[in-house]
């Protein structure tokens, strides 16, 4: 994994465990949001996740193949980089790496709609947020 590519650090805690004391698989999906809403903060910093403002990103779609098993205090490294991007949607590519030893627990993709909050449906992604995405696309 190239370290252009944006990336964050997480660690497995005992809450994120299920029954088989490994982490959950709703955990996956929260570690890769969490990078997410950090990667689209660093991409576009005037973006505020809990802000109704005109446009913004609803996440649309999500898939996930889970390639091996993430035990507690085992810090995961998220990998997130634009896939391809359409007229009012982004897809992001992502990988779950354990830090230390670099074994992939998951990949997968997730999609953003633009979305406009006052007129209560999609939107094309605005040129000045474009002109940011296309330069990292990995297709």
């Amino acid at each position: 994994m190239s370290d252009e590519r944006f990336s964050m650090v997480q660690k497995v805690r005992f809450g994120d465990l299920d029954a088989m004391q490994h982490m959950n698989n709703v955990e996956f999906l929260r570690f890769f949001e969490t990078a997410r809403i950090e990667y689209i903060g660093q991409l576009a910093p005037e973006h505020a996740p809990t802000s109704r403002r005109v446009f913004g990103f609803i996440f649309a779609e999500c898939h996930i193949a889970y390639r091996s098993p993430a035990h507690y205090g085992e810090e995961i490294r998220t990998y997130i980089w634009p896939a391809e991007l359409r007229r009012s949607s982004l897809k992001l590519g992502f990988e779950m790496r354990v830090d230390s030893g670099d074994r992939l627990v998951a990949d997968g993709w997730g999609t953003l709609v633009g979305y406009d909050y006052g007129e209560g449906r999609s939107r094309p992604i605005p040129d000045e947020l474009r002109a940011r995405i296309e330069p990292s696309l990995v297709g």
